[in-house]
């Protein structure tokens, strides 16, 4: 039985729209079963729809506390019988409760080699700090920003003749192959995790 991914984003879903084309294309052999977003303006939700794929929309407005918000996930999650969690630029932290249910279940990605510029304006902060190298990174989610077990990586050069927006672009060209080639390691059960490290076998 294939393995069934959700993905979560808040805008709007480039890395999505690669997933959703990797899955087409059997380059990711698994089911995209949800979408989960928590702004519904985000451009993602259309693309989901448009594939197909179902959605729940959780606005955090919607709940007094953080524990419930997440609680609706996790229902979403279960209900849908997720295996693999993809952040797809999801602007939101999840809880160390969160993380530990879904321990190493759960992945994303960040465009720049870690651990140097975290955060969510990585490419912007590479680009002013004049780094000549930059890139992407797709890791597992632990409690902290940025910060778990690495899968991939993958260098960008920084031109001279770069601005943001050129970098941007480069990078986004990188992400949407490097995931979905991650995404298809954690479905074929080719990733062990050993502390800090991530075996490919």
């Amino acid at each position: 039985m294939n393995k069934r991914i959700a993905v979560f984003a808040s805008g709007r879903g480039s890395n999505l729209s690669a997933i959703i084309e990797a899955v087409k294309n059997k380059k990711i052999r698994a089911d995209l079963s949800l979408l989960v977003s928590d702004n519904p303006q985000a451009g993602a939700i259309e693309k989901a729809k448009a594939a197909g794929v179902r959605v729940a929309l959780v606005e955090r407005k919607d709940f007094g506390s953080k524990e419930d918000f997440e609680k609706k996930i996790i229902e979403h999650l279960e209900e849908n019988k997720i295996d693999l969690i993809v952040l797809a630029g999801f602007m939101r932290m999840f809880s160390p409760a969160l993380v530990e249910r879904f321990k190493f279940m759960i992945i994303n990605i960040h465009p720049a080699l870690l651990p140097s510029f975290k955060g969510s304006h990585a490419i912007k902060d590479a680009f002013d700090y004049g780094a000549k190298v930059t890139g992407v990174t797709v890791h597992f989610v632990d409690e902290l920003m940025d910060h778990g077990p690495i899968i991939l990586q993958e260098a960008v050069a920084v031109a001279e003749t770069d601005t943001p927006e050129t970098l941007e672009e480069k990078i986004h060209k990188v992400e949407h192959r490097l995931y979905p080639e991650a995404i298809e390691l954690f479905v074929e059960g080719r990733l062990k995790v050993e502390g800090r490290k991530v075996s490919i076998r």
